[in-house]
């Protein structure tokens, strides 16, 4: 467990943060399509080069969450991508679920699946030079959502994937993500956040999983993206560090938020509000409290490349950026200027 706990460490060390680049291809080309992009290998390729050659990226971003696609692909000279992330002092993730499918019996709920031959893949996707891992669970508010079948069906899973993660040596970032889809209170969002980080913790005990090898990916608590009550950043930070500390072991190595459909400056600003308030870690928040974002960095640089490697530096300078704030955030030093400025 050693150099689990250390990997898991380095990557929430400093002000530094992940960037989750491992989208599907079903939704990165979707993401293509919508913004008038071809939809081929070749052009995921050129988006993910662009991505991991930005200069200074390192200086704010600890590790990237690949796809399989793109853990085997590389740079146009030939150069694998691995090899790039390695010299620039940034750990290689790989995203090892394959997808939430249809929970039988449970109408509106999900399941996610992947565990069958995970022992397999997790060993090879170490041989290539992967550290970490990354597994999402997502779990629906509704009426009479979500069940609690659903609940603990994906934090047994979750838990099994944690424990496949340590015997091949990977530290497990665990996400239980409860979705902001809907008009639902924060209220409502921080009591189904709770029972899920239960489940979670219940099941990776049961599963012997070491929390120090743990990263936890929650989502921060939030009303749905529908609700005409919309908090303020203090608001979401109190009630989520609230939330995490009646159910997150402080033995956990650290906490790195989703963005989960926020803008990249809300998601920062919360972020801020979290570090600035809490000072973590503290007593009041004994983990690091980081960011594991995708869209929340990357959908400014995707809209400005728009597939035309012209745009390829403006597009770079767009995700530092993004990465900038978000490193900003950890230390409580975001503020709505750097919007402005650029800086």
């Amino acid at each position: 467990m050693t150099d689990m706990a250390r990997t898991a460490r380095l990557l929430l060390a400093g002000d530094k943060g992940l960037l989750a680049m491992d989208e599907s291809t079903g939704t990165c080309d979707k993401r293509f399509a919508r913004a008038g992009i071809l939809q081929t290998e070749e052009a995921r390729r050129r988006y993910r080069e662009l991505i991991l050659t930005t200069p200074g990226l390192a200086e704010c971003i600890s590790g990237v969450i690949l796809y399989d696609e793109t853990i085997r692909q590389a740079q146009a000279d030939g150069t694998p991508f691995l090899k790039i992330i390695e010299a620039a002092g940034i750990l290689p993730g790989i995203k090892v679920d394959t997808g939430a499918k249809d929970l039988a019996g449970h109408a509106g709920e999900k399941i996610t699946e992947g565990l069958d031959g995970l022992r397999e893949r997790l060993h090879d996707y170490f041989a290539k030079g992967a550290r970490f891992a990354k597994w999402r669970a997502v779990i629906a508010l509704g009426d009479g959502l979500p069940t609690h079948a659903c609940i603990d069906a994906n934090a047994h899973a979750l838990a099994r994937y944690a424990a496949l993660c340590q015997e091949a040596g990977l530290v497990a970032i665990v996400e239980p993500e409860v979705l902001m889809d809907g008009d639902h209170t924060l209220a409502r969002c921080q009591q189904a956040t709770e029972r899920a980080l239960r489940a979670v913790f219940e099941q990776l005990s049961a599963q012997n999983v070491a929390l120090d090898g743990v990263i936890l990916k929650p989502n921060m608590i939030l009303p749905g993206l529908a609700s005409p009550a919309q908090p303020t950043a203090d608001e979401v930070a109190d009630a989520t560090v609230e939330t995490l500390r009646r159910a997150v072991p402080v033995e956990t190595a650290g906490i790195a938020f989703l963005s989960g459909g926020q803008s990249g400056e809300r998601a920062s600003a919360r972020l801020n509000a979290m570090n600035a308030k809490f000072k973590a870690p503290s007593a009041a928040a004994p983990w690091p409290l980081g960011f594991s974002f995708a869209r929340a960095i990357q959908q400014p640089a995707l809209e400005i490349w728009a597939g035309k490697d012209s745009n390829r530096a403006e597009a770079q300078r767009a995700l530092l950026h993004r990465a900038q704030c978000n490193s900003a955030a950890r230390r409580g030093a975001y503020a709505p200027s750097m919007e402005v400025s650029g800086s």
